[in-house]
């Protein structure tokens, strides 16, 4: 409340577990402006029926008992009131209650300050007119002193709007002292303790000395607390609080709470959301970054495997390094991981691009390189210029789904529009494909055409990212691919390395095809010196 009515705020955004005050809050604010700092207001609900709930349970009964409002705010049984369950006046303002889900709601009225309640059950669009808080902000923009509030229960990770925006604050949180040691930190979920089989009487660890902190300890600690923030201030005060600090929940409750939702993921994600304020990491079917370690064969980085006929590469570019992948392949999509790196430099500057050809050009043990997808997505044009000049890299641009994994579309053009023959061609990649075709091969078995391998020396750093991803199911059915860690390039870049091979046609390769012994090296050294296409050499 203190950073709704600090003049250097210009946001507030609280991401929070359910049950803490948030609902006593927003009345708060709302009494505030209708009696100190009159202004128009906007109240933004998930739905236009929790609007009239709110209005009808909240707002009016505390109008009605606060002296400092009932005057304010006309009886709506006076004949011209301007009293309405969702448009009530006031002298010197307005304040209009509306839901997320209607468009309506949402137009004409400029709007001072905006108040968003759980955002992160608003739909994605208001009707057909787009993102319900940036309809409302718009509202807001003519005004120098406007302010924007926005609390939420987090949901899915990658999906919550509230930890989108709590990401973008300067994110703080409230410490508490320890009563034993005084040292002030925050509480954690993970240091709460309890017996086995006795949930009900945890109790919590301090994190620096040890000692026991029980509820009887609480209140005293939240009366010495105070908010500390972990980023540099930009104008968005963040806010993160959790069911552990509240007065009227026992340690206890929280715990055996956790125990009973802790074997069904449905409930454990509504404990998490609700009384940890956190939010739910889908994992959904990935693989586990030990499950690829355990593909370690002996082979080392660089070397090129007995079995592999043509190499392909993926490369994701960045702002501060290009990170690649070399992959050897074999028939039934039988593949080696050849090389993982990062190549550290202004990608800006040609220098870095220079490594990236020296890499794609290099023979590794009679193979080179047949085919290079380089991502797109950052600094095409760079992009563009990289692959018109290395015969086999060619540009790539990823999609969440596509009618077929991988198609191509021309992008030189003439000066009158005209596509040029023979120019230089855009690969677009359906990487909800291929990145299913990568997890799936972390669990192929290891005696089946088909399996993958990775060298004894690859770094676990390359085993964390190619699990930084999974596909998960939204509530709306929809099945998408989310990010749960920070890093996740070598997960992109094996598939546009896969991706490569599909272009070349690898997925059609067929054991009994190959030719064996000296014939099959010295089509194999053909081809890699020629550049002769697949069907010629199977």
């Amino acid at each position: 409340m203190d950073a709704v009515t600090d003049p250097a705020v210009r946001e507030v955004v609280v991401m929070k577990s359910a049950q803490i005050g948030w609902t006593e809050l927003l009345g708060n604010v709302v009494g505030y402006f209708i009696d100190r700092d009159p202004a128009p207001m906007l109240l933004l609900q998930p739905t236009v029926e929790m609007g009239e709930a709110w209005s009808k349970d909240r707002l009016a009964p505390m109008v009605r008992d606060t002296p400092a409002l009932r005057d304010k705010i006309k009886d709506p049984r006076s004949r011209d009131s301007g009293n309405r369950v969702l448009h009530k006046l006031f002298p010197g303002g307005h304040i209009t209650v509306a839901g997320a889900n209607s468009p309506a709601g949402l137009a004409s009225r400029p709007i001072r300050i905006v108040l968003c309640d759980e955002v992160d059950r608003y739909p994605p669009s208001a009707g057909t007119e787009g993102d319900p808080i940036s309809l409302a902000r718009k509202r807001s923009t003519t005004f120098w002193n406007r302010k924007l509030l926005m609390g939420s229960t987090p949901t899915v990770k990658g999906a919550s709007r509230i930890e989108a925006a709590f990401d973008g604050s300067d994110q703080r949180y409230f410490l508490v002292p320890c009563p034993h040691c005084e040292t002030f930190d925050r509480l954690r979920w993970e240091n709460v303790h309890w017996d086995e089989g006795a949930p009900e009487r945890a109790w919590y660890a301090c994190a620096h000395c040890a000692a026991v902190i029980n509820d009887a300890d609480k209140l005293s600690m939240l009366l010495r607390g105070r908010w500390e923030a972990s980023r540099e201030f930009s104008g968005v005060a963040g806010f993160h609080i959790n069911e552990l600090y509240s007065p009227w929940v026992r340690f206890g409750d929280t715990a055996r709470a956790f125990v009973e939702a802790k074997n069904s993921p449905e409930q454990l994600q509504t404990w998490v959301n609700t009384s940890l304020g956190e939010t739910w990491v889908e994992r959904g079917d990935a693989p586990t970054h030990e499950r690829v370690a355990a593909l370690r064969r002996d082979y080392s980085m660089g070397e090129v495997p007995d079995g592999a006929v043509a190499l392909t590469a993926g490369v994701d570019v960045q702002k501060n390094r290009l990170v690649y992948v070399v992959r050897a392949w074999g028939y039934g999509w039988q593949s080696w991981l050849v090389e993982f790196g990062e190549l550290w430099g202004d990608t800006e500057q040609p220098e870095v691009w220079t490594q990236l050809s020296n890499v794609l050009g290099a023979d590794r043990h009679g193979f080179a390189v047949r085919l290079a997808l380089v991502d797109s997505g950052y600094l095409a044009d760079m992009v563009y210029q990289f692959c018109r000049m290395t015969p086999n890299a060619k540009p790539s641009k990823g999609h969440e789904t596509l009618a077929a994994p991988i198609r191509s579309a021309q992008i030189d053009v003439t000066m009158r529009g005209m596509r040029v023959r023979h120019g230089q061609q855009l690969w677009h990649v359906d990487t909800g494909y291929f990145k299913t075709l990568v997890h799936s091969r972390i669990d192929w078995p290891q005696d089946q055409p088909g399996a993958w391998a990775i060298p004894s020396d690859t770094p676990d750093e390359y085993c964390r990212q190619i699990v930084a991803e999974s596909k998960i199911v939204l509530p709306s059915g929809k099945t998408v691919w989310k990010r749960h860690d920070r890093e996740n390039h070598a997960f992109d870049c094996e598939v546009y390395a896969a991706a490569a091979a599909k272009v070349l046609g690898i997925d059609r390769m067929r054991p009994a095809l190959q030719p064996a012994g000296k014939a099959a090296e010295e089509q194999r050294q053909e081809s890699n010196s020629t550049g002769s296409s697949f069907a010629r050499d199977w």
